[in-house]
């Protein structure tokens, strides 16, 4: 069963639009899958299969600016002017409709990549409505200059410019996780080695990844990274299991650095988390067809241990 479902987005402006993706089985949980940066929620259709298959429901939205909310709204890479924890309050509100649907059963949330900072903010704000939480493609302290961003889009938001767009900011922003790809010709080779993913993340008609991405929209993204990034932000995080992802080639995790650093936070403010990095990967661990079975199976066995 999928039911398609849209609701006013935290920005007072836009028609968020999501859907619910049902298994003919009795559920043994709701997993609320959070997608990246310029891209939108069915670029993970496999892993919502997995998890369907698994016995668990499967909820997404496209964020504001993305996907069928920017084509409906026509706000692509345009996310609102209410602030940095937009699209973590979008994903309350879905989470809210599932509920009213599917209660009284456990509820996790997985995010990728920008994802995976939604996910975090949600962790500190909302965690304890939450029965387990993945965080996946984790974005680090140094994946994005964001002081250096913030110094020089806060001035042109605060100037009346936040709508416009400079795609040499994204790529300023941007360019150091290119530091380990040797040959740079679509401008997406960190997500991927493989040369299909990289076509198909260029040419998806759903992908703003390659549109303009407004200034207030890169503040908002620099600050979301800022304020996921500290010892301070993991004790605001309840005690739920958490089970932290990535590749060892990843950029946006500081080739694992980042990434081992998260947990470590996580750890030392009392925190059961559980941390995987896949060797020789970048940042779309899910899309490896040699990995992707293989590393959503052993999500479903995180899951499967907190819903028996």
């Amino acid at each position: 069963m999928l039911h398609e479902v849209k609701f006013l987005s935290y920005n007072g402006r836009d028609d968020v639009y999501g859907w619910i993706y049902v298994p003919a089985a009795k559920a043994k949980g709701v997993v609320q899958l959070v997608h990246g940066f310029g891209e939108h929620s069915r670029r993970y259709f496999h892993m919502i299969v997995k998890f369907m298959e698994a016995g668990y429901i499967v909820a997404a939205d496209d964020h504001v600016g993305h996907g069928k909310t920017a084509l409906e709204n026509d706000t692509w890479g345009n996310w609102g002017s209410k602030g940095c924890q937009t699209m973590m309050e979008d994903e309350h509100t879905l989470k809210q409709l599932v509920q009213e649907k599917y209660p009284d059963i456990p509820y996790f949330m997985y995010g990728h990549s920008m994802g995976s900072i939604i996910c975090r903010q949600f962790l500190a704000k909302y965690g304890s409505e939450l029965a387990g939480a993945i965080i996946c493609g984790t974005v680090g302290p140094d994946a994005v200059p964001c002081e250096q961003g913030i110094a020089a889009l806060k001035p042109l938001v605060d100037a009346g410019k936040g709508a416009e767009a400079d795609p040499a900011l994204l790529g300023s922003l941007l360019g150091g996780l290119f530091s380990r790809i040797e040959e740079v010709k679509i401008g997406n080779e960190w997500i991927c080695h493989d040369p299909y993913v990289q076509l198909d993340h260029a040419n998806d008609p759903f992908d703003a990844f390659t549109k303009p991405c407004s200034n207030e929209a890169l503040l908002q993204f620099v600050e979301m990274i800022q304020e996921v990034n500290t010892l301070d932000w993991a004790k605001q995080v309840p005690d739920i299991p958490l089970y932290n992802v990535a590749g060892a080639e990843d950029p946006c995790g500081s080739f694992g650095e980042g990434v081992e650093l998260v947990s470590k936070w996580l750890e030392e403010t009392g925190h059961t988390v559980t941390t995987k990095i896949y060797e020789g990967y970048r940042h779309e661990i899910h899309n490896y067809s040699d990995l992707k079975d293989e590393m959503v199976d052993a999500m479903i066995a995180f899951l499967n241990g907190m819903v028996k």
